[in-house]
């Protein structure tokens, strides 16, 4: 079963353009596939339109009544998955606003069959890019990869900020096992989330690749969400709060990434919820 993750805020121009590309990308999978959007509180049709969409297409739809931000909304996805698909499924998170073509998903799925336990879309491997982003904009976004590069250093990862990638099932389930709600514990920082995940994930002891991809922002039909300021912050709290010497992200979960991959029972005995004492910086919830 191939899982396919959506965000969604004021969605409805987006919609009736990308959900028919997914079920042409996605319709001929052996194991079938389903759509979970959540709907950030829209306040335009987009909860009128999913409705009609779910009679047509395999969709389900978790309702935010009020906006409550891309970091929780992804949360609340990632669990309400977690909870619902078998180990070996495959989970894939894109963005609903038609700028991550479903075109890529066939190279996500081949590289994750070698292994991998997350494959994100990367417009720094050769053949990617991005079209109709500003020279200014992709500056920005190549500087912010490089920052992000030097601070986390996952190995595999060249795009920490595009949210297109493919989780294996398992991982995500072991994740809010070990991490609970603090999975995305800096949700309420803008887009920082796109990088948390593979923040934590890394922590965890999972395998990352990548795969080339063009971001289309050209097909963009609704206006940006981001505010690069708070997502900034988010960045620079983020890097703190892994690095700080005094019970900060690394040092709380040194060994598990070791362990995890010798042992996996073994690390989520040792290192969930139940089990670890959460020092102050694995506490905090922004």
């Amino acid at each position: 079963m191939i899982w396919v993750i959506l965000p969604a805020y004021n969605e409805a121009d987006s919609l009736p353009r990308l959900l028919p590309k997914l079920a042409a990308a996605l319709g001929g999978h052996p194991g079938g596939y389903h759509v979970v959007v959540v709907d950030d509180g829209s306040t335009d049709a987009t909860g009128e339109l999913l409705s009609e969409y779910a009679l047509i297409y395999p969709l389900s739809v978790v309702t935010h009544a009020i906006n409550r931000g891309l970091g929780e909304t992804e949360r609340d996805a990632f669990e309400h998955v977690a909870a619902r698909c078998a180990p070996d499924d495959l989970v894939v998170r894109l963005d609903c606003d038609d700028t991550h073509e479903p075109e890529f998903l066939p190279r996500l799925l081949d590289r994750m069959a070698e292994g991998y336990d997350v494959v994100s879309t990367s417009r720094f491997q050769p053949g990617g890019g991005q079209m109709g982003v500003s020279g200014y904009r992709a500056f920005i976004s190549r500087a912010a990869n490089l920052f992000m590069k030097a601070v986390f250093n996952i190995p595999g990862l060249k795009d920490y900020s595009c949210g297109y990638r493919a989780y294996r099932g398992q991982v995500l389930q072991d994740a809010v096992r070990v991490f609970g709600g603090n999975f995305l514990q800096l949700r309420g920082l803008g887009f920082t989330s796109t990088l948390e995940t593979v923040v934590k994930l890394h922590l965890l002891g999972c395998r990352f690749a990548e795969v080339p991809f063009m971001l289309r922002y050209d097909q963009k039909a609704s206006p940006s969400k981001m505010v690069s300021s708070v997502t900034t912050l988010g960045y620079l709290t983020m890097g703190l709060l892994y690095h700080w010497p005094f019970g900060g992200w690394r040092s709380q979960y040194r060994g598990l990434r070791a362990l995890y991959r010798k042992d996996r029972d073994g690390a989520l005995g040792r290192y969930g919820l139940r089990s670890l004492r959460m020092r102050t910086a694995s506490r905090i919830s922004l």
